[in-house]
C-alpha cells in the first residue's frame, strides 16, 4: 500500500478512535446534496460531499475499470439521488447506498486513470457539519494501477461467512434474493428490485418450510450488499443441497415479460440472457468489488467432473419449476427456460438456478409481482415444483448409485 493511501486509512482510524464528544455524533450522518458537487479543473477532479456531521471513512481507487470508492460509517443516503449532486456527469456512473451493517459506500466510475491526491473532512464548528473533500489527479495507467487496491485494515474486517449448519438430515435449500444494499437492482415507481425479491424470498421460505424434511436459509436477511462470488461461497459453507437465486429485472429490449428460469451455460442462449449476465456483473463492479483477482476459467478436473453430474440435475430442476409456475397460473415467458454464464450459478457441486419471477419493465408483470396475493400463488407453485424435483432427483440418484 502506498504511503498516501496509508495516510487516508489512518485518517479513517483516527475518526473511529475520536471521542464521541469531539465528533458530536448523534445517529446517522445525513448527506446534503446542496452542499455537494463534482468539479473538473485542468488535470484535477474534485468531489465535495456535504454531511450533517463528521464520520469515519476511507478512500481508495480500483482498476478494471477505474473507480473511486469511499466507505463511510453511519451515513444515511435516503432521499438522495446522483442527479442531485451538481456535476455528477463528470463520472461515467455514480452509485451510493448501504453496503454492510453500519457502513455505506459511494462508488464513482472514472473516465480514465485518476490518482488519489488528497482527502480530508474538515468540520464546521458553527454547525457541527462536515465536508468530505476528495481530489483526484490525472495520471498514467501504470501509476494508477500501482496506487490502486482496497486497503487492508483491522477496522474493516471481512464479514464472516455464515457458519455451517448442524445437519439434520433434511434437504437444505439456499434462497438468494438478488441485489441489496448499494445495489438496488431495477427501479420502477419507487419500487426497488432488491426490496421486492427479499420480500418474496421470505414468502417462498415460509412456503418451503412447511414441507417435511426441508430446511431453508437465505443469502441475505436484510438490505445489505452481498457480492456474487460471496453468495456462491455461502452456499458451499452451509453445504446447501439446492441454490435458487431470485430476481425481477427490467429489460426494455424485446419487451421481456413472464417468469423465466435460467441455468448455467458458457454461452448465453439468447441476447436477453447475455444482457442480464452483463448487468449482474456490472452491479458488482458498481458496488466497488475488486474483480481483478477473479478467474472465471474452470481448469480443475474435479470441478468439471462435479458439474457433469450437477448440471443435468439443475436442468431438470429448471424444467420442474417452469411446469410448476405454469400450473400455478402465473404467466411464463415465451422461452421460459434459458441459460447463460451467470456468476451466481457457478457452484459446481450444487444444483443452481436463477428465477426471474417477472420483469419490472412489463406493466403486467409489475402489477403481479407487487401484489402480495399473486406472489403467494407463485411461491406455492415454486414450492410444488421444488418438491416434485426432490422426489424425481432422489429416485434418479438412487438408480445411479445402483
Amino acid at each position: 500500500m502506498s504511503r498516501l493511501l496509508s495516510l487516508f486509512v489512518a485518517l479513517a482510524l483516527l475518526w473511529s478512535a475520536a471521542p464521541a464528544e469531539a465528533q458530536s455524533l448523534s445517529g446517522l450522518a445525513r448527506v446534503d446534496p446542496k452542499d455537494s458537487a463534482v468539479t473538473h479543473s485542468g488535470d484535477e477532479l474534485r468531489l465535495r460531499l456535504g454531511l450533517s456531521q463528521p464520520v469515519p471513512y476511507r478512500v481508495y481507487t480500483l482498476t478494471e475499470p477505474p473507480r473511486l470508492v469511499i466507505d463511510f460509517r453511519e451515513v444515511d443516503w435516503r432521499g438522495v439521488t446522483p442527479g442531485q449532486i451538481a456535476g455528477h456527469e463528470a463520472f461515467k456512473a455514480l452509485r451510493f447506498g448501504g453496503f454492510r451493517p453500519g457502513w455505506s459506500r459511494l462508488v464513482a466510475e472514472l473516465g480514465g486513470p485518476l490518482v488519489l491526491a488528497t482527502a480530508e473532512m474538515p468540520r464546521a464548528p458553527e454547525t457541527g457539519g462536515a465536508v468530505l473533500d476528495v481530489v483526484l489527479r490525472e495520471t498514467d495507467a501504470g501509476r494508477f494501477a500501482a496506487r490502486s487496491g482496497a486497503p487492508v485494515s483491522p477496522d474493516w474486517p471481512e464479514p464472516a461467512l455464515r457458519q455451517a449448519l448442524a445437519r439434520t438430515g433434511n434437504v437444505l435449500i439456499m434462497l438468494d434474493p438478488g441485489h441489496g444494499g448499494i445495489d438496488p437492482g431495477a427501479i420502477r415507481e419507487g419500487v426497488q428490485e432488491k426490496e421486492l425479491v427479499l420480500t418474496f424470498a421470505r414468502e417462498l421460505a415460509e412456503a418451503l418450510r412447511r414441507l417435511e424434511g426441508v430446511d431453508v436459509v437465505l443469502t441475505r436477511e436484510a438490505d445489505v450488499f452481498v457480492s456474487l462470488e460471496r453468495r456462491v461461497a455461502m452456499a458451499h459453507r452451509v453445504e446447501a443441497d439446492l441454490f435458487i437465486s431470485l430476481h425481477a429485472d427490467a429489460l426494455s429490449a424485446g419487451n421481456a415479460h413472464g417468469a423465466t428460469v435460467h441455468t448455467l451455460a458458457e454461452e448465453a442462449s439468447d441476447k436477453a440472457s447475455a444482457l442480464l449476465v452483463e448487468r449482474h456483473d456490472r452491479a458488482d463492479m458498481l458496488a466497488g468489488i475488486d474483480l481483478g483477482g477473479q478467474d472465471d476459467e474452470i481448469a480443475d478436473v474435479l470441478l468439471d467432473l462435479a458439474r457433469r453430474e450437477t448440471q443435468p440435475r439443475a436442468e431438470r430442476l429448471a424444467d420442474a419449476l417452469v411446469a410448476a409456475i405454469g400450473n400455478a397460473g402465473a404467466p411464463l415467458n415465451r422461452r421460459p427456460h434459458r441459460s447463460a454464464a451467470f456468476s451466481v450459478l457457478k457452484a459446481a457441486d450444487i444444483p443452481s438456478v436463477l428465477v426471474e419471477i417477472g420483469f419490472m419493465s412489463s406493466d403486467r408483470d409489475f402489477a403481479n409481482i407487487t401484489d402480495a396475493a399473486w406472489r403467494h400463488t407463485l411461491a406455492e407453485g415454486l414450492r410444488d415444483g421444488i418438491q416434485a424435483w426432490l422426489i424425481e432427483d432422489e429416485s434418479l440418484r438412487g438408480l445411479v448409485r445402483q
